[in-house]
C-alpha cells in the first residue's frame, strides 16, 4: 500500500509548492527553503522528494515555456493536487491537536481554520 502520510520534510517542500504557485520548480523550491529555514538543502534532495511526493498522487507537474535565461531549458512547474490539499490539512490539523494539548498552549487554543 503507498503511503499517504506526510514527513516534515515531505510537508515543508509541498508547502513551498503552494505557496511558489506558478514558480514552483525544483530550483527555486531549494532557494526559498533555504531562505525560509536558515538551512541549505541539496537539489537532489529536493528533487527526490518532488518525485516522492507526485508518486503519492499530491503533486502534478508539466513542462513550462523555454527560458533564454535557462540556454532555451525548460522548468518543470509543480502544482499541488486535491489530495495534497488534503494530506497538508491532515497534517495541520494533527498538529494543532497536539499543540492544544501542551499545557503551555492548552488554554489558548489554537484554531485548525
Amino acid at each position: 500500500m503507498l503511503e499517504t502520510k506526510l514527513g516534515d520534510f515531505e510537508e515543508t517542500i509541498l508547502l513551498f509548492v503552494g505557496i511558489l504557485n506558478e514558480e514552483a520548480y525544483a530550483f527555486k523550491i531549494g532557494e526559498e527553503f533555504e531562505k525560509q529555514t536558515g538551512r541549505t538543502v541539496s537539489i537532489g534532495a529536493v528533487h527526490s522528494t518532488l518525485s516522492r511526493l507526485a508518486d503519492k498522487g499530491f503533486l502534478e507537474s508539466e513542462m513550462g515555456d523555454p527560458s533564454t535565461k535557462r540556454g532555451g531549458r525548460r522548468k518543470r512547474i509543480y502544482t499541488i493536487t486535491a489530495l495534497g490539499q488534503k494530506a497538508l490539512k491532515k497534517s495541520r490539523d494533527f498538529k494543532i491537536s497536539l499543540w492544544n494539548q501542551f499545557p503551555p498552549f492548552a488554554t489558548k487554543k489554537l484554531s485548525t481554520f
